[in-house]
């Protein structure tokens, strides 16, 4: 009765099925998994997956790395993926890095930078923004010293 014995050995995990985090879920810490997942409910930290959509009711807060990534609900944080989709109930808060498509529907709302980049690694591309910026503000300076130099000077007024 009590007697059977099953076997020590794990089950070897399916990563085939799409993984859901529902409305009433809440979850504070890095989410990684190398299937694809579903967020209804609220995410505070870094995301790290294959797949992931952001269903309306959706939130996360924090960076996100993915393959492909479809955006319906709230996003504050950076994204690095491959293909990205940011639908018309989407609200983007930080910069956004893709290496092959960005889709954006009419009616998302985007505040951050975008970027086609050649990388797929929230770490190879933690830089790319913060280059980009120090080169602007310099060839502002520059601008600004050049049309300094480029005035008339006054020289006698009445």
């Amino acid at each position: 009765m009590f007697g059977s014995k099953k076997p020590n050995n794990p089950r070897p995990l399916n990563d085939s099925g799409r993984s859901l985090i529902s409305e009433t879920f809440s979850l504070e810490g890095t989410l990684r998994t190398s299937g694809a997942i579903d967020i209804a409910g609220l995410i505070k930290g870094p995301v790290y997956t294959n797949d992931l959509i952001i269903k309306e009711t959706g939130s996360i807060v924090g960076p996100i790395e993915t393959d492909k990534i479809e955006i319906y609900g709230h996003l504050e944080g950076k994204i690095v993926a491959k293909k990205i989709v940011i639908g018309n109930t989407a609200v983007v808060k930080g910069d956004i890095l893709f290496s092959e498509s960005l889709k954006t529907e009419e009616g998302a709302d985007i505040t951050g930078y975008i970027k086609k980049t050649e990388s797929t690694s929230l770490e190879a591309a933690q830089n790319e923004f913060r280059l980009d910026s120090i080169e602007a503000k310099e060839n502002k300076e520059k601008d600004k010293d050049k049309s300094k130099k480029s005035r008339p000077k006054i020289v006698a007024s009445n």
